[in-house]
């Protein structure tokens, strides 16, 4: 059949057989080229359902993927139909068919949308904070806290120089050297400490 039939058969447009065609979905699928080009549907439906992807499944693509899982392959018109035996008791069910890959990713996006969704309402209702603006305010809170010890050794260095009798800014170099000091060690220290820490199971419960 040529692209317009195809495009019925599928329930797609015709545009979307030539973006098809162009992205080598339908490579080995027909004859021809151009207008004449001929379609062979069979290979067309089994080279879809393997190729399309999960981002095309999700969208237009939806629809094309159950076109191809419901379609029946055409009967010609003398073939009769075949006498199937009677199911016996002792026949087990079919087993169940794994998920498809339209299947898992809208399965996936639906679970994606509902932890998006769980977030949302969690900072509505003021119960969740996200890490970086919790960072952001650590951070302004600790630099705040840090000018004023700095602020608080230039003070001191100040009265030591007064009440001893000696050189201010030597005073004042030695006390934020030894604070400069431990604040690097500490640092790194609390570094190590955080890079090896673990979620309680409270925290990996809402983890998100």
């Amino acid at each position: 059949m040529n692209a317009t039939q195809l495009a019925t058969e599928l329930g797609i447009s015709k545009g979307r057989v030539s973006q098809y065609v162009s992205e080598g979905k339908l490579d080995g699928c027909f004859t021809g080229d151009g207008r004449a080009r001929r379609f062979d549907v069979g290979k067309v439906r089994a080279a879809l359902d393997q190729r399309l992807d999960p981002g095309q499944m999700l969208g237009n693509g939806a629809s094309t993927k159950r076109r191809i899982r419901t379609a029946q392959p055409d009967v010609a018109p003398s073939a009769q139909p075949v006498e199937q035996p009677p199911a016996s008791e002792e026949d087990s069910p079919p087993a169940e068919a794994p998920m498809s890959r339209y299947e898992l990713a809208r399965t996936l996006n639906a679970e994606e949308a509902a932890r998006k969704s769980r977030r949302e309402n969690l900072l509505a209702e003021g119960s969740l904070v996200l890490a970086e603006s919790a960072g952001r305010e650590a951070a302004r809170a600790l630099s705040r806290e840090l000018a004023q010890v700095e602020d608080l050794l230039r003070r001191g260095a100040r009265v030591i120089a007064d009440d001893l009798g000696v050189d201010f800014k030597a005073a004042r170099k030695i006390l934020l050297d030894l604070w400069r000091e431990h604040r690097t060690l500490r640092a790194e220290a609390l570094g190590q400490k955080a890079a090896v820490a673990d979620l309680d199971d409270s925290e990996s419960e809402a983890d998100f």
